[in-house]
């Protein structure tokens, strides 16, 4: 009685939330438990969390990274009444005793050069440069880091672009990324280049030029 939280009940509402459960749905669990819980009450609980998060934002960085890796995750998210399915772009950082931190996490319907300069450049307190950026083609990114970090080498991951080769392959065709093998498996890239060179003048090369712009992107 009188109490103004109730222990872990707030943290279950707290997960429920996270979910994406609306404040009203989560009200309903009194019906469950017997505890009297509005939907402002459940939007109190909630806002707690806020300082957290703030806290986290404005956390001091390191002053070098040697790698960050910058990748897209596409996401169900709560907009209004609706659920949209949008893009969460999550930037990892790598210390340089080795250990890994969570640079950030932004979400935008339309990326960007001047959406990835104003994210790279709020990237502080601190941050003076990286060393070798990890993409994977994140539309943009490569003026952002010219911009920002004009000295770090952008790397787009193999990995990536293999994933992004299969996806443009039609329906049982995927197998037929093997014949890529030659450019991601080259020795250098005097030798990638000719292999792209001779998948260009290739049947399947002929058929897919979607993939052969993904790797003179990659290259470029």
């Amino acid at each position: 009685k009188h109490s103004r939280s109730f222990g872990k009940m707030d943290e279950q509402i707290i997960a429920m939330y996270a979910r994406g459960m609306s404040t009203r749905d989560i009200s309903f669990i009194d019906n469950l438990y017997g505890v009297d819980i509005s939907p402002d009450y459940v939007s109190k609980v909630t806002d707690r969390v806020l300082e957290d998060v703030q806290e986290w934002q404005n956390r001091p960085l390191a002053s070098v990274y040697p790698v960050a890796f910058f990748d897209a995750l596409r996401v169900k998210i709560r907009s209004g009444a609706a659920v949209k399915n949008m893009a969460v772009h999550l930037g990892i950082g790598v210390r340089t005793d080795g250990t890994r931190e969570v640079l950030g996490m932004w979400i935008a319907e339309n990326e960007g050069a001047s959406f990835w300069v104003t994210v790279l450049g709020a990237e502080g307190p601190g941050v003076e440069d990286i060393l070798i950026a990890v993409t994977d083609g994140l539309k943009g990114m490569t003026e952002a880091i010219e911009v920002v970090y004009p000295q770090t080498l952008h790397q787009t991951c193999i990995v990536h672009l293999i994933r992004a080769d299969i996806i443009r392959f039609s329906e049982g065709q995927s197998g037929r990324v093997k014949e890529l093998k030659p450019i991601y498996q080259a020795v250098d890239a005097d030798a990638a280049e000719r292999a792209l060179e001779r998948f260009r003048n290739t049947t399947m090369g002929k058929k897919y030029p979607a993939i052969i712009q993904i790797w003179e992107r990659a290259w470029a």
